[in-house]
């Protein structure tokens, strides 16, 4: 079994250092507001700048769960929830909608995207840019699909020492 396959439910607990779950609406401005928002707290949090490449691994992330949330995810007026959790190692970014019983296929069971088709791959970015993900049904009306980033937090040269 690689990392990609474990569930939740085979990880240790999480314990974020921040955490942070607010709601939208699930229309293309939610999701929007959503990639906005989580790109500004991992630049927040971790001190790392909007260019690096986390941060657009992130940005990536969210867009395409949000927008799944979004498209495929939701019921007239239920909005969809975004946590981020900032962990020792990880950024981790939950999605969940109002939609159960839609799962999307397990990470090992992706199948292979159609390059010329408008829409589909997805998941496959997700896959490509982040160190795991999965989703869980927590209870009988939600489900979570989770995304995880690595990062290292920056290291600046000390400062020089003034005086004689």
């Amino acid at each position: 079994m690689t990392h990609h396959q474990l569930t939740a439910e085979a990880k240790p607990p999480l314990t974020p250092v921040r955490q942070l779950a607010l709601c939208f609406s699930s229309t293309g401005r939610g999701a929007r507001l959503a990639r906005q928002l989580a790109v500004q707290q991992f630049t927040e949090w971790t001190g790392l700048p909007y260019d690096s490449d986390p941060a657009r691994a992130v940005a990536l992330v969210t867009a395409e769960l949000a927008s799944n949330a979004v498209r495929h995810g939701s019921l007239p007026g239920r909005d969809f929830r975004l946590t981020l959790l900032l962990l020792a190692d990880r950024f981790r970014v939950e999605v969940t909608d109002t939609r159960p019983e839609r799962r999307s296929p397990r990470p090992a069971f992706l199948p292979t995207p159609d390059f010329d088709a408008p829409s589909g791959r997805g998941l496959v970015l997700v896959e490509a840019h982040t160190d795991s993900w999965g989703w869980d049904t927590r209870d009988a009306y939600t489900k979570t699909v989770w995304a995880e980033v690595q990062h290292e937090r920056p290291t600046f040269p000390p400062h020089p020492t003034t005086g004689p």
